[in-house]
């Protein structure tokens, strides 16, 4: 444990069968600072995403499950990771592999050698938390990004989050073809609407809770941190709704806002409200200017300081520190912030994977990193 930070979660073993570019991997991992370095498309991100598999969801590219399966390889794919901490140990295992004639679709997991009902079962035992390039629009794309990174969020600190919002989308789907169906049966509506309205007013008060806690983090960063402090608002009429009145009495006006709202939505052929539509609003604090409208550095560096905020609230939230998978984070930096980045992952006490094409990028780590070198679907380095 490092300045009373929570004690650390870390993948000791990783093994690959069929994933990817990968036939067959087996890595030794140390605590701390992994970094894989190699030439673009040789098959690192491959590595994180495997690792971000040890968490619900569809991983890091949020990939069809078909498409991570190595061409030419067998039926399906395998990810399992030894972990080590506060814990004890514990053995992990999911993938497709043995899932028949639903392999496309569904993935086991496998905890300890027995079979767990969901993925969520993995927040037992470890949270993971990334930053990809993809991930660099954030503030300039679609809103549905944003809602999917905030409760992501949610998710690493509230298991529940997960069932809740699958929930909604389902019920949500059946109202919205009821809509476009041309359905009028008044009491078929009622029930839908209900369930859309308890999930709903759930998922609404999750988010609302993250951002408070979350802002209440980002005020504790130091006034000259290379990673400027973000201020961050929901809007949506719901969440407004939940900071000041009771659970119930929220679910009753967006229950009565459905049903007056049939006749508009069956024009759109779609729900037009709700928190499906919920816009997270980020602005650069010290600047008081919108994220969006910041320089393309500018808002990297934004983006570094909410998951770095995000991951110490997990931690102490949960009592472990998290995961942190960050692809080709230490090309953006110049070598200051670079080490200034590293300081802070290792103040958190994590585990954390780095990717880059040059080790020269990451010298600062030396003797405290474990480095792989990646080269055409083979690791080399201490480890491997």
């Amino acid at each position: 444990m490092t300045n009373g930070a929570p004690p650390q979660v870390h993948v000791a073993r990783l093994r690959l069968t069929d994933f990817r570019n990968y036939r067959a991997l087996s890595l030794d991992l140390r605590p701390g600072a992994v970094v894989f370095t190699g030439e673009n498309g040789a098959g690192k991100t491959n590595l994180l995403e495997a690792i971000s598999f040890l968490s619900p969801g569809r991983g890091l590219r949020r990939a069809q499950l078909a498409d991570v399966v190595r061409q030419g390889g067998g039926e399906g794919f395998a990810v399992h990771a030894a972990l080590e901490g506060p814990f004890g140990e514990c053995e992990i295992g999911t993938g497709t592999i043995g899932a028949g004639g639903e392999s496309e679709t569904t993935r086991r997991v496998r905890i300890n050698g027995a079979p767990s009902r969901s993925a969520d079962e993995i927040l037992e035992w470890l949270r993971v938390i990334w930053l990809t390039p993809a991930m660099d629009g954030l503030f300039t794309g679609p809103a549905a990004d944003r809602r999917r990174f905030l409760d992501r969020m949610v998710l690493a600190v509230d298991p529940a989050h997960g069932r809740r919002a699958t929930d909604y989308e389902r019920v949500m789907r059946s109202r919205n073809r009821m809509l476009t169906d041309g359905v009028q049966d008044a009491e078929w509506f009622d029930a839908i609407e209900t369930q859309m309205a308890e999930t709903g007013t759930a998922i609404a008060a999750a988010r609302v809770e993250m951002v408070r806690l979350l802002s209440a983090m980002i005020a504790r960063v130091a006034d000259d941190s290379p990673f400027p402090r973000a201020t961050i608002t929901l809007e949506g009429a719901i969440e407004s709704d939940v900071a000041g009145r009771a659970a119930v009495d929220v679910e009753e006006t967006f229950r009565a806002s459905l049903r007056e709202g049939r006749h508009r939505d069956r024009a759109a052929g779609r729900t037009l409200e709700g928190p499906h539509r919920t816009e997270l609003l980020v602005r650069h604090a010290p600047k008081d200017q919108a994220a969006e409208l910041c320089s393309t550095g500018e808002q990297k560096a934004l983006l570094v300081g909410l998951v770095l905020a995000h991951a110490r609230l997990t931690g102490e939230l949960t009592g472990s520190a998290p995961l942190l998978l960050l692809d080709e984070i230490a090309a953006h930096f110049d070598a200051g912030r670079r080490a200034a980045l590293f300081a802070i992952l290792d103040d958190l006490n994590c585990q954390y994977f780095m990717t880059g094409t040059e080790a020269v990028l990451f010298e600062s780590l030396a003797g405290r990193a474990q480095f792989l070198t990646i080269a055409g679907g083979t690791v080399s380095g201490d480890g491997a």
